[in-house]
């Protein structure tokens, strides 16, 4: 069994089509941050296991789903519907072969949904940071993608303690500073369910930035 976290806040239009793409021998796990559109109903009515976290912030949900997990194995990725399950095996497979200690999903766009899926400022902003972790700190990757896995206790060891939009990107840092190899493989970008809660607005997206900045300070320190 591999478990898949599942951040969510309020997604309960997205949940069902993401569920039931879930593949055989993956356990989703889905931690609700302090949503009021029935969630939580929907996610365990489609028989994910459900945690509640009541700190509020996208890496406390993250931490929480991973505290959860029993796997040797765990995944992360949106519950938005920007993202398919059906595609899980394509970035857990190099950690299965050992070919891998962290992979990450690096998204590419399908079909012509212009920047519904992906807007200019926050796809140009991955860019930018991605740029950085490549000329910085020497890790290869192009998109500091959603879609990830990685050994579950290795990562509890890498002592995480951002608990906002600044948790994906110390996952990565601390992976490289201790000698993980982090690699990413392509997936499938799709217009998100309803409204991004980062990219989607202005204060989510100054908030995201303003948690990453202080996480790569603290890395350079």
């Amino acid at each position: 069994m591999i478990d898949v976290v599942l951040p969510c806040l309020n997604e309960a239009a997205a949940l069902p089509w993401v569920l039931e793409r879930i593949p055989y021998g993956y356990r989703p796990i889905v931690v609700d941050n302090g949503s009021t559109d029935g969630s939580p109903d929907i996610a365990a009515a489609y028989g994910a296991l459900v945690v509640q976290e009541p700190q509020r912030g996208f890496g406390a949900a993250c931490h929480a789903g991973l505290l959860a997990a029993t796997a040797d194995l765990v995944c992360f990725m949106d519950a938005d519907a920007s993202l398919d399950p059906r595609q899980l095996p394509l970035v857990t497979a190099p950690v299965l072969a050992g070919e891998s200690d962290l992979v990450l999903g690096r998204r590419r766009e399908l079909g012509d949904g212009g920047d519904r899926a992906w807007p200019v400022h926050a796809r140009l902003g991955n860019a930018v940071l991605a740029w950085r972790l490549r000329r910085g700190a020497g890790i290869p990757l192009h998109d500091l993608g959603p879609m990830r896995a990685c050994r579950r206790e290795a990562l509890i060891g890498l002592g995480l303690a951002d608990r906002r939009f600044g948790y994906p990107l110390e996952m990565v840092l601390r992976a490289a500073a201790v000698g993980w190899r982090v690699t990413e493989v392509e997936v499938d970008y799709l217009p998100r369910a309803g409204r991004s809660k980062v990219t989607g607005t202005v204060r989510g997206t100054l908030r995201a930035i303003s948690d990453m900045r202080s996480v790569l300070a603290e890395h350079r320190a």
